[in-house]
């Protein structure tokens, strides 16, 4: 358990912070906000479902966490130890379930989102992340995503990240 924890700590932080750049990312946004007289673009739609994720995460929402992702979703990490490249799977239940028992408002993961793609029912997502536990900085990386648009809307069947602890400026 303590072992899913740590991961679930550790997928939270890894959408935040790009190291590119020296401006802190903003949290994130729980839902599209349409100007007054103008519908929510597809883009924003896709947005608002990869930013459902990290408030439910902020939140401690199992519930919330479990909603943004579809059905078969994957979860995975790019791990570096001992000089080498592996990657670690993760069930969305376990993350949720992990993140659920920690206290809210801990797990804060911020992103920019750097490149947005849309074709169809199919999107692409690459946002650098910062994240930020118990208010500090943790560790930072790349979240990339994959959503696909269902009857239900935008949902992540596919999420991949990077995590470092530095640099993370």
């Amino acid at each position: 358990m303590k072992y899913i924890l740590c991961l679930a700590v550790a997928l939270v932080a890894t959408v935040g912070y790009s190291s590119l750049s020296a401006q802190p990312l903003a949290p994130a946004q729980p839902q599209a906000v349409a100007q007054p007289g103008h519908a929510p673009s597809t883009e924003d739609s896709v947005k608002a479902a990869v930013n459902l994720l990290f408030t439910g995460m902020l939140q401690s929402s199992a519930a919330t966490i479990r909603s943004s992702f579809a059905d078969s979703a994957i979860l995975q990490t790019i791990v570096e130890k001992d000089g080498k490249t592996t990657i670690r799977n993760e069930q969305v239940e376990d993350f949720a379930q992990a993140i659920s028992k920690l206290e809210k408002g801990v797990a804060d993961e911020r992103i920019r989102f750097d490149v947005v793609r849309i074709d169809d029912n199919l999107a692409i997502v690459w946002a650098p992340y910062s994240f930020y536990y118990k208010g500090q900085l943790n560790h930072c990386g790349v979240d990339s995503f994959q959503l696909l648009r269902t009857s239900g809307g935008w949902k992540i069947i596919y999420l991949i990240d990077t995590r470092r602890k530095q640099p993370c400026q």
